[in-house]
């Protein structure tokens, strides 16, 4: 007897699954899909990435559906395109002995007019991004006035772009007697807030604890200077040559910028963010689920739709500006039963994050060293020879090998080994011989305040629009540094603070000698007081209000842009666009002649 059977499904979907080879389903279809059937309730699921959710909704949604009927049944939302399609995708399999039940897609950069009469011709179920939907709404294409069930698949991921509104103007136009399934990996207060707001005494499924991270995957840390990032990145991939792994970067930005260097270097990669189109991001994922892209680098968004359950390795190149999104990451890998490797790449001022992410998914990091050029070397030489030892003969070639004997039959064994590996890894070895040490100097495994920085003071703060991650943001674009060359930023009323090594002093005093901002001076100075931050020259600078006269200055207007935080909201949100509103023009068109000068 199907294990699936016992779980109450129909004859149709049983002979699907069989059709599919699933045998056994998984903890969250197991806790999911009786509750579903047997009950008319709303459900708060909570599961990691990759272990089955997709099901867990989508059998059940299935059964209940009424195929007879064109009218649209049931609306299930998600946050990205890919995942989108994805969703569609299995529903369509899950569906397929169910006649005239149709499942329609509906998402941005494809023809919304397509997408209408695909519903108009009749949809029971809709799967949809929320920008989309809402637009759709709004031009009266689609009607989900009488839906009897609403999925909210990925509900962190969502909110965390930034969807609450569009997700309660959407449900605002749907039957208040509906049932709601919301779907997360993990529970931030926001998706609370949710679930307080538009259900009804939701029966909750916690599959693992809340927040956490799968047993399958091992997580591990690797502390280089920011300056060797890339060159780490490079040997992690060299020391593991099976690798099949999902690079994440912040920002659409970096992404293409890494993955662009990772071709230039001879290495199988491809960038995915919102800036492609959907064909590009199409072909992108055809070549990654064949293979022929080893290392995808993507954003946090446009990995959404990352179904793939060979992943090998996630390689976080940058760590997530939200904590909980770490565990969306490595949920990419250590899929379907199989174990996955999470590695994180960090700086010295990033090592506190560790201890953070430790406690939020449960469970321990490994600090590891990056390899050294000669432990690389001998992991490509046997791994060439094992590929050599699994290859088939081609017997194609027996004709000339006489021939090829003649030409070789002064050479021992010996010799003829060395120079066939000689051929096929003197580039390589060359590469390695004298590769430095990219391994920065020990942190102990836990954060410490590292010597040799310098705390300044600036004359800008909360009044002029800045929190302390758009400070950071503006300070490392005018002074051309690395994000984690600028911390401890404390951000007050009309002054701030912020830290780096004290190599970069002569540039920020430089860079910030007469500079202006919006017709007013920007000053920084070095405190006196490093510990605490609060020197006399804070106090000096506040009472004054904000630097003196000088003329001749460089102007913030003319020259630089204002302050960033739109900057990285909006490569931040793949799917949906920047946010509007929150900037001054001055600052908002600087922003602007900066980026079409990049």
């Amino acid at each position: 007897m199907n294990a699936f059977q016992k779980l109450g499904l129909d004859a149709d979907l049983l002979k699907a699954i069989e059709d599919m080879g699933f045998e056994t389903p998984s903890e969250v279809q197991e806790k999911s899909i009786p509750i579903l059937l047997e009950q008319e309730t709303d459900l708060v699921s909570l599961a990691q990435t990759g272990t089955g959710k997709t099901a867990a909704f989508g059998f059940p949604l299935i059964q209940k559906i009424d195929s007879n009927s064109k009218k649209t049944q049931a609306l299930i939302l998600s946050p990205t395109r890919e995942l989108c399609l994805q969703i569609t995708n299995e529903l369509k399999n899950y569906s397929k002995y169910k006649k005239s039940l149709n499942v329609v897609a509906v998402y941005g950069g494809a023809s919304i007019t397509d997408q209408a009469r695909a519903i108009e011709r009749g949809a029971q179920i809709i799967v949809a991004t929320p920008g989309r939907m809402q637009d759709m709404i709004r031009r009266r294409m689609a009607n989900i006035s009488s839906i009897g069930y609403c999925v909210l698949d990925e509900a962190d991921e969502m909110l965390n772009m930034g969807f609450y509104e569009d997700i309660k103007s959407i449900l605002s136009h749907t039957p208040q007697e509906k049932k709601t399934w919301l779907f997360s990996a993990t529970m931030p207060k926001e998706v609370a807030k949710i679930a307080k707001k538009f259900m009804t005494n939701p029966v909750e499924i916690t599959v693992g604890s809340k927040n956490m991270g799968t047993s399958n995957v091992s997580h591990e840390w690797y502390l280089v200077n920011h300056r060797n990032r890339y060159d780490a990145l490079k040997r992690l991939a060299d020391a593991n040559p099976d690798i099949f792994s999902v690079i994440f970067c912040r920002t659409k930005r970096d992404t293409q910028k890494v993955a662009e260097k990772l071709i230039e270097d001879g290495y199988n990669a491809a960038a995915l963010h919102g800036d492609l189109s959907q064909n590009q991001r199409d072909l992108v994922m055809k070549s990654f689920r064949s293979r022929q892209i080893q290392m995808l680098v993507a954003t946090d968004v446009a990995a959404r739709g990352i179904d793939v359950d060979d992943i090998t390795h996630v390689i976080n190149y940058q760590l997530p500006d939200e904590i909980e999104t770490y565990t969306h990451r490595s949920g990419r890998t250590g899929r379907a039963g199989k174990n996955g490797v999470s590695m994180v790449i960090i700086s010295k001022s990033e090592v506190r994050k560790i201890r953070t992410i430790e406690k939020i998914i449960q469970q321990k990091f490994e600090e590891k060293q990056i390899p050294d050029g000669k432990e690389i070397c001998k992991t490509q030489l046997f791994h060439l020879a094992n590929d050599i030892k699994k290859t088939e003969i081609n017997h194609d070639i027996d004709p000339y090998l006489p021939t090829i004997n003649e030409a070789l039959e002064d050479f021992t064994k010996e010799e003829l080994i060395k120079k066939f590996f000689s051929v096929e890894f003197t580039r390589f070895f060359n590469y390695y011989q004298k590769a430095p040490d990219l391994n920065s100097e020990s942190a102990g495994g836990r954060p410490q305040v590292s010597e040799g920085n310098t705390r300044y003071f600036i004359n800008v703060g909360s009044k002029d629009g800045y929190d302390w991650k758009s400070l950071k943001d503006f300070l490392t674009e005018e002074l051309n540094l690395d994000r984690d060359d600028v911390f401890k930023v404390d951000c007050k009323a009309s002054f701030s603070f912020f830290n780096t090594d004290e190599k970069h002093t002569d540039l920020i005093l430089k860079t910030f000698t007469e500079y202006k901002q919006n017709g007013r001076f920007v000053n920084v100075e070095v405190t006196k007081d490093q510990q605490s931050g609060r020197g006399g020259g804070g106090r000096k600078r506040e009472r004054g209000g904000g630097g003196g006269g000088r003329r001749n200055s460089k102007s913030f207007d003319d020259n630089k842009g204002g302050k960033f935080s739109g900057r990285r909201r909006s490569e931040k949100r793949d799917d949906k666009g920047p946010r509007k509103g929150s900037r001054n023009k001055n600052i908002e068109n600087s922003i602007k002649r900066r980026r079409s000068k990049a």
